[in-house]
Formats: C-alpha cells, sequence, structure tokens
C-alpha cells in the first residue's frame, strides 16, 4: 500500500501539467517548441531509465531503492514549485521523472516476488487501480486549479503526499527481493541510453510537430537510436551478465503479451491527445470540459481493474483480452466516423467504453507475459514491458498526430472555397481525426489476432531449476 501511494503519486503527476502548459508559457514567457521540453524531458528520462531498472533492483534493497526514488521524486516537486524560470523547472521535471521511472518496475518486481501466481491477478489488480485511475483524473484536476489557482499548486499540493510516503515508507516498508552483486556494464548502459533516447526524442519531436519526418530534428535522433539499439542487443545476446536480459524473448507468451501491450499504449495515447484537441478545437469547448470528457472513463477503470485481476486468476487472460480487444476496436471505428453534431454525452460514452476495454487487458495480458517467465528474469521482463510501453507512447503518438496533420492538410487543399473558415477548418480536424483513429482501429484488430494466441501461462520449471546452477 506504501509503494502504491508513492506510485499514484507520481503518474498522476506525470499527466497534471499538459493542461497546465499555456499558463506556464505566459507566466515564465517561453515558446511552445521551449515548453514541450517539460513533457518530451520528462518522457525522454523514463525511456533512458527504465531499462536499467533491473540492474538497480537485483543490486539494492527494496527499501532503499524505494526510499531513493521518492527522494527524487520529492526533491524534484519541491525544485518545480519554487522555480523562478525555465531552467530550473525543466531539473525539476527531470528529477521527479528519474523517481518515478524507478516506481512502478520496482512496485512490479515487488508483487512478483511477495504474491503466489494464483493470487497474481487480483494484485496486479490493485496496481491497475492506481496506473488507470490516476491519468484520468490528472487532467480534470489540473484544469479546476489551474483556472483558479497558479500552476506551482500542481507541485505544492503533491509535495506534502510526496513528503508523507517517504516518512510511512521510512518507518513501515521492509525489503522483500533478494540482491545480488551484478556488475554494470557502462557500454551496454551508453547503448541503451542513445538508443531509447533517440528514438523517443525522434518520435516525440515528430509528434508535437516540430518539423515533419524529414527534418533533421526527427531523423538525426531515430537513426541514432536505432543503430544504438540494434547494437545494444547484441551486445544482451552475446553478455553472460547482460543489462536487460532480452531471452525473456525467448518465451511465447511474454512476446505476444508485449506486442498486444505496445499497441495498447498506442491507441490509448491517440484516444487521450486526439479527443481534447478535437473537442476545444473544432467544437469549441473549454479545456475543464475536455478533460471532464476523459474522466467517467478512468474511474470506470479504476472500479473494473480489481475485478478484472479476479477474473484474470479465476480464468486465464485470453478471453479478457480477446473481449477487450474487441471493444477497443468497434469503438475505435466508431471514434473514426464523429462529425461536428456528435454531441458531448455521445463522445463521453465512447471514450468510456474505450477505457472499459482497456481495462479489461492492461493488467492481466501483461501478468500473463511475467508469470511464464521463471523469477530470476521477473525484473528484465518488467523492464523489457515498462520501457516498449514508453516507446510505444512516443511513437504511436507521433504516427497518429502526423496521419491527422497530414490528412487535415489534404482536407484543406481539395475543399472548395464556398464554406467559412471556421467551419472549414474543424470539417479538416474531422478529416485529420478520422484518419487516425482508422490507423489506431487497424493496429488494434492486429492486436485483436494476436491474442487469440495467448494461453494461460505458468513459470518454466526447467529454468527455474537450472538457472541457479549455470549461474552459479
Amino acid at each position: 500500500m506504501i509503494m502504491i501511494l508513492g506510485v499514484f503519486v507520481a503518474i498522476l503527476n506525470e499527466t497534471l501539467l499538459n493542461v497546465a502548459l499555456s499558463k506556464i508559457m505566459g507566466d515564465i514567457g517561453i515558446s511552445p517548441s521551449t515548453a514541450q521540453w517539460l513533457t518530451t524531458g520528462y518522457l525522454l528520462v523514463i525511456g533512458v531509465l527504465i531499462p536499467i531498472t533491473a540492474f538497480l533492483i537485483s543490486r539494492f534493497t527494496t527499501r532503499g531503492l524505494f526510499l531513493s526514488a521518492m527522494g527524487l521524486f520529492t526533491l524534484g516537486t519541491l525544485v518545480a514549485a519554487i522555480a523562478p524560470g525555465f531552467a530550473l523547472l525543466l531539473i525539476g521535471r527531470v528529477l521527479q521523472a528519474a523517481g518515478t521511472g524507478l516506481l512502478f518496475p520496482l512496485l512490479t518486481n515487488v508483487v512478483f516476488a511477495m504474491v503466489p501466481i494464483e493470487k497474481r491477478g487480483s494484485a496486479m489488480g490493485t496496481i491497475g487501480i492506481v496506473i488507470t485511475f490516476a491519468p484520468a483524473i490528472g487532467p480534470t484536476l489540473s484544469g479546476i486549479i489551474v483556472e483558479h489557482f497558479s500552476w506551482r499548486v500542481l507541485f505544492y499540493g503533491v509535495l506534502p503526499i510526496a513528503l508523507f510516503v517517504m516518512l510511512f515508507a521510512y518507518l513501515k516498508l521492509k525489503n522483500v527481493t533478494e540482491t545480488t552483486n551484478p556488475k554494470i556494464d557502462l557500454l551496454s548502459l551508453l547503448l541503451s541510453t542513445l538508443g531509447f533516447g533517440g528514438i523517443v526524442y525522434g518520435f516525440s519531436s515528430a509528434g508535437e510537430g516540430h518539423g515533419g519526418w524529414s527534418s533533421s530534428q526527427v531523423l538525426i535522433p531515430t537513426a541514432i537510436g536505432v543503430i544504438s539499439l540494434g547494437l545494444f542487443t547484441w551486445r544482451q545476446l552475446t553478455m553472460s551478465q547482460p543489462l536487460l536480459d532480452l531471452r525473456a524473448f525467448k518465451y511465447n507468451i511474454f512476446w505476444r503479451s508485449t506486442l498486444i501491450m505496445m499497441i495498447v499504449m498506442m491507441a490509448m495515447f491517440s484516444a487521450m491527445m486526439l479527443l481534447p484537441i478535437f473537442l476545444q478545437n473544432a467544437l469549441g469547448y473549454s479545456p475543464l470540459e475536455a478533460g471532464l470528457v476523459m474522466l467517467p472513463g478512468g474511474i470506470l477503470m479504476g472500479i473494473m481493474s480489481p475485478i478484472t485481476g479476479r477474473l484474470f486468476d479465476k480464468f486465464g487472460g485470453k478471453w479478457l483480452a480477446v473481449v477487450g480487444l474487441g471493444l477497443m476496436a468497434n469503438t475505435l471505428l466508431q471514434f473514426a466516423f464523429i462529425t461536428l453534431s456528435t454531441s458531448y454525452i455521445s463522445i463521453m460514452i465512447l471514450n468510456t467504453l474505450l477505457m472499459l476495454g482497456i481495462s479489461m487487458l492492461m493488467m492481466p495480458v501483461m501478468t500473463n507475459a511475467l508469470n511464464e517467465l521463471p523469477p530470476v528474469l521477473y525484473p528484465h521482463g518488467t523492464a523489457i514491458i515498462s520501457t516498449l510501453q514508453q516507446v510505444a507512447g512516443a511513437v504511436g503518438t507521433a504516427l497518429l498526430v502526423t496521419v491527422m496533420t497530414n490528412s487535415s492538410q489534404r482536407y484543406l487543399e481539395n475543399a472548395s472555397g464556398t464554406q467559412e473558415e471556421s467551419t472549414l477548418q474543424s470539417l479538416a480536424l474531422i478529416a485529420g481525426m478520422k484518419s487516425a483513429f482508422l490507423l489506431a482501429f487497424g493496429l488494434v484488430v492486429i492486436a485483436l489476432a494476436a491474442s487469440f494466441f495467448l494461453k494461460r501461462s505458468a513459470p518454466q520449471k526447467m529454468e527455474l531449476q537450472h538457472k541457479p546452477e549455470s549461474a552459479h
């Protein structure tokens, strides 16, 4: 419960800032391209840090690592709250991200170390409440605060909770994971940083509209990222003590589940980002009203997460994934055909159904993936899934924003000049949304096809018996 509260605060903070960016830009006098670094920088640090969490979890105690992560997060929150200008605000966000990047893999690993396999669905379902509810209430809460108070309240409000979690953890948290003494391979660390960092930065630059796909700001970091990632993969597979053990991909259920989760992340990010843009720019709703559309879906996800966890323990993950992905595919298809006359309530209901689909498969698919691995690979499996979710989020956002922008441009070029400018812009945005949601629908159909091949997993016994001997 201590760790869940820590993760809740950290993930809530991740989504609080999006609504407040325009206020921050006005207050400290920065341009949109500078302000986006507060989001991109945050994602970048998490994308770079998560691959080394497997090493850190093996090397340090649960208590020490959790207190360090919460300490970094709390310090970052304080720095961001008092920051007089952009530089210190960015440093605050980077420190927060360093803490957040450690917390979720650590929590997942603790669950797999403590909870027997037949109860893991319920335990992961409880964690799911936090992971799904926090991002959903973030924009709404942020909208209310920013409308009535300074953006600094977003950080000052989080600070006492973070301090309470640290104090509680200091007094009550016990060590549950076994520590070994792995060596850190500096070349692997460098390649991992360049690889994941380059890809996340390159795609984030494209996603935030800073030059097209042909601009050097997108191409150079992406190329460096892809080459470094190739070298990183080769090095991990040839080392006796890899930084990130990619042998986890030898397990069929693990790699299929990871692919499904990456596609789900792309689809989820598309809805969370495209819908508020559509509601504000095409239908003229306020930021708060746009945030409120996401709220019922988030609440439902929070309610459903422990229920789907218990269903997973009873029936396994396959049919939860099939039904969840079917619901997602249907909803994304409906989103592709919304018009200017679609009501606010209809959009809210569709988003709620989308989130229901996601809640049915997010935690069950992840638990099913990790259940197949021998315990020695749990930290590595957790790190792989968490890293690839971050990468999928950045890649998916970039891809869908690009598709939306290009389709809107094409619509404007081909449109006749009879309509007034504002209507034309709204119709162009709808054309862009249609293309983006159809692409998301196509991706989810691929994941749906993959979900039929999922089986109920259990740890590989042979691996369990031989692993310590070979390591010895």
